[in-house]
């Protein structure tokens, strides 16, 4: 099942996408719903980031040829970082290069879980529970403020427009081995699976919620893998009039476009 936000007539709603053709959601998004009576069409509407989020939590170095790249060592633990919630921003929408810090803004493919409702203290058997389903994004990074200026990640990750998510949440997807990539401008960057990731939804959840609690609504970045633009030899950043694109298998794709702040 295909659970879209969208804005049709000014009002915004959700929905659930069947054949190109949107359904109401009638019940709760985190509890109990099912598909009413058609609304719209996939082409009438504008499609929004697919959930309002209370959180948005990121795991760094979790694919073990990015940690290679990278030069980082393998962690023990997941590396854990946030992301501000103003930083969410639409399928087919723009990517803001800051004035602030315009020159070295990075893409990251990332694979990213909705959580379905409130978790605490859960154990890597209880997650499936908890998952309402699995999304696109792009850890979109300002390297210049993470690495060099700031030398911590908070700034360099949550500018305005550097979480753009969606298309939709996928609800029946098995995560533990699909395709991953970013695609610049036609060019693929990154290309991997998820079966690379360090740690697996699973262990990431569970260990998550033995750190905070995780709220219905919570969006968690499961990491990006090789082909980053500053890990390069001839490092690759975003630049103006740019199209990005993450695509998952069993997903679909999500398609931004960059642009410079005036």
């Amino acid at each position: 099942m295909k659970i879209i936000r969208y804005q049709k007539d000014d009002k915004i709603k959700n929905g659930i996408l069947k054949d190109q053709k949107i359904f109401e959601l009638e019940g709760d998004l985190f509890s109990d719903f099912s598909a009413g009576k058609e609304a719209a069409v996939l082409e009438e509407v504008k499609l929004l980031s697919p959930v309002e989020v209370p959180n948005i939590i990121a795991i760094g170095l979790n694919y073990r040829q990015h940690a290679v790249e990278t030069g980082a060592d393998i962690p023990e633990r997941p590396v854990i970082f946030l992301k501000s919630t103003s930083s969410l921003t639409d399928p087919d929408s723009e990517i803001i290069l800051p004035k602030l810090a315009p020159d070295e803004v990075d893409f990251e493919a990332e694979l990213a879980v909705v959580i379905a409702k409130k978790a605490k203290n859960i154990e890597t058997v209880e997650v499936d529970d908890y998952i309402l389903g699995y999304t696109c994004a792009n850890d979109v990074s300002a390297r210049d403020c993470q690495k060099k200026l700031d030398k911590q990640w908070a700034r360099g990750k949550s500018f305005d427009t550097f979480c753009p998510l969606g298309p939709w949440i996928e609800t029946e997807l098995d995560a533990g081995d699909l395709e991953i990539k970013s695609i610049l401008n036609g060019e693929v960057m990154q290309q991997s699976k998820t079966s690379d990731m360090i740690f697996n939804i699973e262990q990431l959840i569970s260990y998550l919620s033995y750190n905070m609690t995780l709220l219905p609504g919570t969006v968690i970045l499961t990491g990006t893998p090789e082909g980053v633009g500053f890990a390069r030899e001839e490092q690759i950043f975003l630049s103006d009039g740019d199209q990005i694109t993450i695509e998952i298998e069993g997903i679909g794709t999500l398609v931004n476009t960059v642009s410079r702040e005036l």
